[in-house]
């Protein structure tokens, strides 16, 4: 019934042409005669098929008989020349055109394997690049559908029976009830992955290639998934590599760090509580003094410890209140004025500054923990200067600049990365976090933090910078009680 309206559309033409050449006068020869049909019948057997061909070999074969061999309107023939000539023609007709609808089959399994094999490179091509079991079935369903003309697609992934299963279908929300044409295991060495189900169009049936098409797609994509969980197991892996790593760091830094301070603590008490030595007020004033020092030291090695592990928790928020620079600069000064005996401090922070919305507390550590790297890099009787100006009315940028070392360019945006030490790391002590601490609490507060060498002319080589908004929630800062009066 499909191959009807092209039996039908041949007969049809053949009709016409032949009265076409019948009604031509002089007439045409018969061999003249012969050769268009045999042209006519090739023609119609490469557009509508072998079966056609066949029909209109044999309506040609009439209509030369009855119009255009004598006598005519008659199947007699009288003539033996003509008698071969019409039985030449029909042998060519029958040999050649079974012959030409072959060639026309393998063109057209050629041009279909074609089209399955750049479908298969463009469905390897996507799933190469996919690294989620979710885009992986997304990817196989689309090109499937597209690839088959399917109705619907649908990918059911689930390596693992423990956990869900991930259900993709292109249309979204198409999947139908009634049972799928073609059902395709996801299969690897290590077992059943998911399948995919296949919804065929009415007007696109499935065919042997095509289903050999979904095996060979269903071969990339469980391939595919095993990338993807062999590159989470590797990710995995590398994250644990890390977290073991940086543990080991930061265990070794913090005992390094802690055995200094518990020493002069444990010697400055020893020494209080000996009965030996008879030490004067000012001896246990200095022992008194350095047992605090150290005290703070270790607290704020604590505090650190704890405000990164905020940072990273992504729990560290300011309880930002309007406060004055200068105090929070002169508190971080007091907390360090024994370990910068052997420094000049040059602090240019004026009381005349707008207030500021910060965690007092926060900026104070911040404050703590530059001023406490110049200190550990700065040679002994350098100086170390602190500076706050406003900038474009909108942010008050801090310096903090010391007489220390350069710092290599390629390694100025890593110097704020935990446990990184670029210079001196064999004799500088210290947790490594105290940069890495700043950088989180500077960027809570909405402002930004780098470092930078300073240019030749000026007698600091190196600072750092950061910036803190003026405003709280758009709000500027309020008016001191002074001035409302």
């Amino acid at each position: 019934m499909r191959r009807l309206p092209g039996l039908l559309a041949a007969l049809a033409l053949v009709a016409a042409v032949s009265i076409l050449l019948d009604a031509i006068r002089p007439a045409p020869s018969l061999p003249i005669v012969v050769m268009l049909h045999l042209f006519l019948v090739g023609a119609l057997a490469s557009a509508l098929g072998w079966v056609a061909g066949l029909a209109a070999a044999l309506a040609s074969a009439m209509f030369i008989d009855v119009l255009f061999i004598a006598p005519r309107l008659t199947f007699a023939i009288t003539r033996t020349e003509d008698a071969a000539l019409l039985s030449l023609f029909l042998s060519v007709s029958l040999v050649s055109i079974p012959l030409l609808g072959r060639a026309q089959s393998s063109l057209r399994d050629a041009r279909a394997r074609q089209r399955e094999l750049t479908h298969l490179y463009e469905l390897i091509a996507a799933l190469a690049g996919q690294r989620r079991e979710s885009a992986i079935a997304r990817t196989l369903a689309g090109h499937l559908r597209e690839a088959l003309q399917a109705r619907c697609v649908e990918v059911v992934i689930q390596p693992d029976p423990k956990r869900e299963a991930i259900i993709t279908c292109v249309p979204e929300d198409a999947a139908s009830a009634a049972r799928p044409d073609a059902v395709i295991p996801l299969m690897t060495p290590r077992g059943l992955l998911g399948e995919i189900h296949l919804w065929a169009n009415p007007a696109a049936p499935l065919s042997d290639s095509s289903e050999q098409l979904i095996r060979a797609a269903a071969g990339q994509a469980a391939l595919a998934i095993e990338r993807a969980a062999l590159a989470e197991a590797e990710t995995r892996a590398q994250v644990l590599e890390e977290s073991d790593r940086m543990k080991t760091v930061l265990l070794s830094s913090v005992s390094h760090e802690l055995r200094t301070p518990l020493a002069t603590i444990k010697a400055a008490v020893s020494s209080l509580r000996s009965g030996a030595v008879s030490w004067d007020a000012a001896a246990r004033h200095e022992l008194l003094a350095a047992v605090e020092e150290e005290t703070d030291h270790l607290n704020d090695l604590v505090g650190n410890l704890l405000e990164m592990s905020r940072i990273e928790a992504g729990a560290l928020k300011p309880q930002r209140q309007w406060n004055m620079l200068a105090d929070i600069v002169n508190q971080a000064l007091r907390r360090l004025q024994r370990a910068s005996a052997n420094h000049h401090l040059e602090v240019d922070v004026s009381e005349d500054l707008p207030l500021i919305p910060v965690d007092d507390g926060q900026i104070g550590r911040v404050f703590v923990n530059l001023i406490g790297n110049s200190l550990k890099y700065a040679p002994p009787g350098t100086a170390i200067a602190i500076r706050a100006q406003v900038k474009a009315d909108r942010w008050l940028m801090v310096t903090v600049a010391n007489q220390g070392p350069r710092v290599p360019a390629q390694d100025l945006e890593r110097i704020f990365d935990k446990f990184h030490r670029v210079t001196a790391a064999d004799r500088i002590t210290g947790a490594g976090l105290g940069l890495s601490i700043c950088k989180g609490i500077i960027e809570a507060h909405g402002g930004r933090i780098w470092a930078e060498n300073l240019p030749a002319p000026d007698r600091f080589t190196f600072a750092f910078h950061f910036t803190l908004p003026l405003a709280l929630d758009g709000a500027r800062q309020p008016r001191l009680p002074q001035e409302t009066e």
